[in-house]
């Protein structure tokens, strides 16, 4: 029989705490807060002719992100019992029991609070305010009134969701302008067709949710005609940088490509269904926003 070392002990400690730990990393959703993040960096690095004190868009960075993250705690406890019945989202910790909802409390208001405070004390009041306000659109106005209401959940809650770049800019500038209000215009048009996309390959989940998604309520043959008029809109509005002179010709192009590619997509789901079309063009739409505001960047600094 072999003697036990210290890290034979320790192990199992360790593990427990890295699976608490990453039960916790999965209340902050961190795909989406990741591309949430992605969209507020690109904001900070637009808003000033030169680059921006890296130590202001470091702390600026992390305060939107803690906030972030408490709210979709906070989006978890609200739809707990909703997730438990979705096969998209049952593996979640609050359905699967590995934390309890005065954890998931406990955590976000400890994120909340940090990240406020982090922006009203090392960025400015008005950054606090802004993703406060964000906070509550999303863990609030549209997880509680909008979600389980109204189809039109994800066009008229989508505005939470495209605060990102808005947020950037006021941290760097003390202001939201209007340039800064078109990015998030850009996010606001994208919404519905991302979502949308993924609605109607995970239909069934929704409709045992009872969550009154648009291919729910309306159908699946609407909801795709609704991505492809969405899709034309969001070309349309990607332009306007070009147009009021925010940005130049390598964006235009880049936006027109990627535009083009995901008109094709929509165009494809429309004519012909089916969920492996519709789970493609939903990647691609993460692929598509990312992309574009890369192109946005790139095309500043060259």
């Amino acid at each position: 029989m072999t003697a036990k070392t210290n890290t034979d002990i320790q192990l199992p400690t360790e593990r427990g705490l890295l699976h608490l730990l990453t039960q916790y990393r999965a209340l902050t959703k961190p795909r989406v807060t990741h591309l949430a993040i992605f969209c507020a960096v690109i904001g900070m690095f637009l808003s000033t002719p030169e680059l921006p004190p890296w130590r202001l868009v470091v702390t600026a960075t992390l305060g939107i992100w803690l906030l972030a993250g408490a709210a979709f705690a906070v989006n978890s406890l609200i739809e707990m019992h909703i997730d438990a019945k979705m096969t998209r989202t049952r593996m979640r910790p609050l359905p699967r029991g590995e934390l309890s909802p005065w954890q998931v409390i406990s955590f976000a208001g400890l994120m909340g609070g940090l990240g406020m405070w982090l922006l009203h004390t090392f960025v400015n009041p008005l950054t606090m305010w802004l993703t406060f306000a964000t906070f509550v659109g999303y863990a609030l106005v549209y997880t509680v009134l909008l979600k389980p209401n109204t189809p039109q959940n994800i066009v008229i809650g989508g505005m939470s969701g495209a605060m990102p770049p808005v947020l950037g800019w006021a941290a760097m500038t003390n202001s939201a302008p209007a340039e800064a209000w078109l990015l998030a215009l850009i996010i606001f048009v994208w919404t519905p067709p991302h979502f949308w996309a993924l609605a109607l390959y995970r239909l069934d989940d929704y409709r045992k949710a009872g969550l009154p998604m648009l291919p729910v309520t309306h159908g699946v043959a609407l909801t795709r005609l609704h991505i492809l008029l969405y899709t034309f809109v969001l070309v349309a509005v990607t332009t306007l940088p070009f147009v009021i002179r925010m940005a130049g010709i390598v964006y235009l192009l880049a936006a027109l490509t990627l535009g083009a590619i995901f008109v094709g997509y929509a165009w494809r789901l429309h004519r012909r269904y089916s969920d492996q079309l519709a789970r493609a063009t939903f990647s691609y739409s993460i692929v598509y926003l990312a992309a574009l505001f890369a192109a946005l960047l790139i095309d500043k600094f060259i």
